[in-house]
């Protein structure tokens, strides 16, 4: 049974105090409630240790303070730790582990502060419904604020933006987040985004999310401006191995305008109105330790893409996928790693909507190879297939990267900041046994291919090596790199020297 201090922390904790309103003498009795608090919760990992077969029963859940949280959507997670809706009865230790997997739940659906913390009690025992295995579990829940706003600026490579995000959470009681985003900017124009999210069934590991977007985007590298405007929904959820999965429908008019007095004859003929309804499917397995600059582990990823077939219809029809993977290896406890990554990538053309003829690729949907967060050493997008100055994409790409990543000298392996060494390199190409208006039989299309893919490997891919500075932030990565272009093609547009780049992936 509970001590009467320690029933006292169980009243303090159903009353959300501000501490602003707290007298000295109050916050003190506070503090010497926290340290029981602590023993007993001491007190309570030694009886675990030792009764770990002790039969208990879940006879009541109470999650406190979560005032705007629906009774039904807290239900869902908790109801299942009952005693009186299970088949079989609990030992102390399947107990705990079922309370910590309901306190995990509610940690990952974002609207709590954390940590959630568990006290267990056992109930009065004058109650004559009560059983000598009862035991009751507090759950102290703090809501986080309703909304969120923030402003600022960001500068990347060639880009720099300001911005205004507001984010809405738990507007219906049951985790839904609203979230609407504004940037202005030098590359990005101009970028507008509202966003619905919501866990299905009270299940942070399963969400329906719907998304409306308008952006304008200056892309110098082709002479153009590309405005887009449109929406997407999908649904997400993690498998029981940990792998991310996303599927989703986005249906995207996309608009080639603002051409430079310099365009090439290939921008001028993609320039325009086209309309995307596709269906995608993302799949992430990361088991990197921390993505940002990870010390051991690995990554896989894929995404398809599959554009305008059967009653998908739009204006374009084609399959696109990519697949990418990356490992990390520490040399011991030294806080020197080895990172090494391949990706690649093929746009597949289809017949529109059941015809006979595969459309060409557009320039918005082709890939695009180089870059400070890509194949470093290049310029953006300086891989690949040019027209003049314009970089005009590719349907089939191949890339790889590795690095050694060293503590910087006098500041520590500790530190999220490393010195790095790299090597990195690939080939885009456009596809081969297209006529004078990119157009192509479906017969021919399959051969086309292998023989793109074939004649990857044919020539040396262009590549380049150099050192750099790293600095991991929990939101993005940012390297300051020194490169030098080995190998390159005639068309392709190097970059020897001082680069910045900022993003969360990177070669």
């Amino acid at each position: 049974m509970a001590s009467p201090l320690e029933d006292d922390v169980f009243e303090r904790l159903k009353q959300k105090v501000d501490p602003a309103q707290q007298t000295k003498e109050q916050q003190e009795l506070d503090a010497r409630l926290f340290a029981q608090q602590q023993k007993a919760q001491n007190r309570l990992v030694e009886l675990v240790e030792d009764n770990t077969t002790l039969p208990v029963t879940i006879s009541s859940v109470r999650i406190l303070h979560a005032n705007r949280t629906r009774r039904t959507f807290l239900e869902r997670i908790v109801d299942p730790l009952l005693s009186s809706n299970r088949d079989e009865p609990y030992t102390l230790e399947e107990a705990l582990k079922e309370i910590g997997g309901a306190t995990d739940k509610l940690n990952r659906l974002g609207i709590f502060k954390s940590p959630i913390s568990v006290f267990i009690d056992r109930p009065d025992p004058s109650n004559p419904s009560t059983t000598p295995t009862d035991i009751d579990v507090y759950l102290s829940a703090f809501e986080r604020g309703s909304y969120t706003i923030k402003t600022g600026t960001e500068a990347g490579h060639s880009e720099a933006d300001a911005y205004v995000n507001a984010e809405l959470r738990n507007v219906f009681g049951g985790a839904e987040t609203v979230n609407a985003h504004a940037s202005l900017g030098t590359r990005t124009r101009s970028a507008y985004s509202l966003a619905f999210d919501s866990p299905i069934l009270s299940d942070p590991n399963f969400h329906f999310q719907v998304n409306g977007f308008a952006s304008s985007t200056l892309k110098t590298w082709a002479s153009h401006e590309e405005a887009l405007q449109g929406g997407t929904s999908k649904l997400t959820w993690m498998s029981k191995t940990g792998s991310k999965h996303e599927f989703g429908y986005s249906g995207i008019r996309r608009l080639v305008t603002g051409l430079a007095e310099n365009a090439s004859p290939t921008v001028r003929a993609e320039a325009g109105d086209s309309f995307k309804s596709s269906i995608t499917h993302t799949w992430i397995n990361d088991k990197r330790d921390y993505p940002m600059l990870p010390n051991r582990g690995y990554l896989m990823k894929t995404v398809s893409e599959l554009a305008g077939f059967g009653p998908l219809k739009g204006d374009v029809a084609f399959w696109k996928s990519e697949a990418e993977t990356q490992v990390a290896l520490p040399f011991g406890d030294t806080g020197i790693t080895f990172t090494a990554g391949i990706r690649g990538g093929l746009l597949y053309p289809l017949a529109l909507g059941g015809g006979s003829k595969p459309q060409p690729s557009r320039i918005n949907d082709r890939f695009q190879l180089g870059g400070p967060t890509d194949v470093r050493g290049f310029r953006l997008s300086g891989l690949g297939p040019h027209d003049g100055q314009d970089a005009v994409g590719g349907d089939v790409y191949a890339a790889g990267g590795a690095s050694l990543l060293f503590p910087v000298p006098k500041v520590g392996k500790d530190t999220p900041l490393r010195l790095q060494a790299f090597i990195n390199g690939g080939r885009l190409l456009s596809l081969k046994g297209k006529d004078k208006d990119g157009k192509m039989s479906s017969a021919s299309v399959s051969g086309n291919v292998q023989r793109t893919l074939a004649s990857l490997k044919d020539d040396l891919p262009s590549c380049a090596a150099g050192i750099g500075l790293v600095y991991a932030h929990p939101i993005a990565r940012f390297e300051v790199n020194f490169s030098l272009p080995l190998v390159m093609r005639a068309a392709e547009a190097g970059r020897k020297g001082l680069s910045f780049g900022v993003g969360v992936e990177f070669l």
